[in-house]
C-alpha cells in the first residue's frame, strides 16, 4: 500500500465548497481545509504509485475551484 499527501490550492472562496468534492475523490481517505500555504491537504492511498496519481489527475485536478496541486509521496 503506498500512501501520499496532496497539498490543494484553490481559488478564492472555494475552500469550503471544494472540501466533500475531494474527499469523495477516488483514493482519497482524509481531507482538511488548512492555513498556510494550501488551502486543503487531502492523504490518498493506493496500490501503487500510479494509483495515487491517477486519482490526483483524474480526479482532483479536474475539480472546478482548484488552482494547483502538489503531490507527496509517503517513503515510509
Amino acid at each position: 500500500m503506498v500512501s501520499a499527501f496532496i497539498m490543494i490550492k484553490t481559488a478564492a472562496g472555494k475552500s469550503e465548497e471544494l472540501l466533500a468534492a475531494v474527499r469523495d475523490a477516488e483514493g482519497i481517505t482524509e481531507a482538511h481545509i488548512v492555513a498556510g500555504q494550501y488551502d486543503i491537504i487531502a492523504e490518498a492511498t493506493g496500490t501503487e504509485v500510479y494509483d495515487i496519481m491517477q486519482s490526483v489527475s483524474g480526479h482532483v485536478r479536474d475539480l472546478n475551484g482548484v488552482a494547483d496541486t502538489r503531490t507527496y509521496i509517503c517513503l515510509e
